[in-house]
């Protein structure tokens, strides 16, 4: 299988019980960074095995795959016995057997169109323009320390062709516009949006993935933004937040990044 094909099988157990195949794919010393989850491939195993007994099966449904080196990010859509659709944004990474030792995540519950009638999952799935990998990497790169970190905001128009941009968050608009419009809402309502670390920025021709933290009105906020390049513009966006589980409240001390 291709490091693509092993990420889906392995999410797909959470689906189909397969705990032979759940540990056949991880290496025995698997770093888990979804704080809700206990760490390492057997209490992976025993997810697998909890969610085969629920009364409720399991769905899943991998909506974008790519591969960057040695990791692979997906957007997929779970549904946890019956708890309600989740969008999320899985990060694997492969040790050099091709085993699955790594994981990063972020989940939301699945909303309803937002004001531009777009999904959370909708639009193009196709990465196109290989050979613009790193300078798609680098445009994005530069817009979240620029625009995002608030560096140089003066340059956001620069990123962007004119007001033709798909936003698929579920709270903002289509175009330049509707993040300014959404932006001056959260303002009059006293939230912040702040970006103050980037911690992965993956890429796959003109998909970019970046994994940043910062707070979202004073919490703290993990935030997945996926953009896809057209002609050396940012065209379209979809994204997922999760607030970061107090450390009380973590499976885990491997930290959410």
């Amino acid at each position: 299988m291709t490091t693509i094909e092993k990420a889906v099988a392995l999410i797909s157990t959470f689906a189909n019980g397969d705990a032979r195949l759940a540990a056949s794919l991880l290496n025995a010393g698997y770093i888990q960074h979804n704080l809700a989850y206990g760490t390492g491939r057997d209490a992976f195993v025993a997810a697998v095995e909890a969610l085969a007994k629920a009364p409720v099966k399991t769905t899943v449904d991998v909506v974008r795959a790519y591969e960057d080196g040695d990791k692979v990010f997906l957007q997929s859509v779970y549904n946890f016995a019956g708890a309600g659709e989740q969008v999320a944004f899985d990060v694997f990474r492969f040790d050099d057997e091709g085993k699955i030792i790594e994981h990063w995540d972020n989940l939301a519950k699945k909303a309803a169109p937002n004001p531009s009638g777009h999904t959370q999952i909708d639009g193009p799935v196709e990465a196109e323009e290989q050979d613009l990998t790193e300078a798609n990497r680098e445009l994005v790169k530069n817009f979240l320390y620029d625009v995002l970190q608030g560096n140089r905001p003066e340059r956001t128009a620069d990123y962007f062709n004119g007001d033709a941009y798909i936003q698929h968050n579920v709270a903002i608009a289509d175009g330049l516009s509707g993040l300014g419009e959404a932006l001056a809402a959260f303002a009059a309502q006293g939230i912040e949006m702040v970006y103050t670390t980037v911690h992965q920025v993956l890429a796959n021709g003109n998909f970019v993935l970046a994994i940043s933290e910062g707070t979202f009105g004073g919490r703290p906020t993990s935030y997945y933004d996926l953009w896809r390049v057209e002609n050396g513009k940012i065209a379209e966006h979809w994204d997922v937040m999760e607030t970061i589980a107090e450390p009380n409240d973590r499976a885990n001390d491997n930290g959410k990044f």
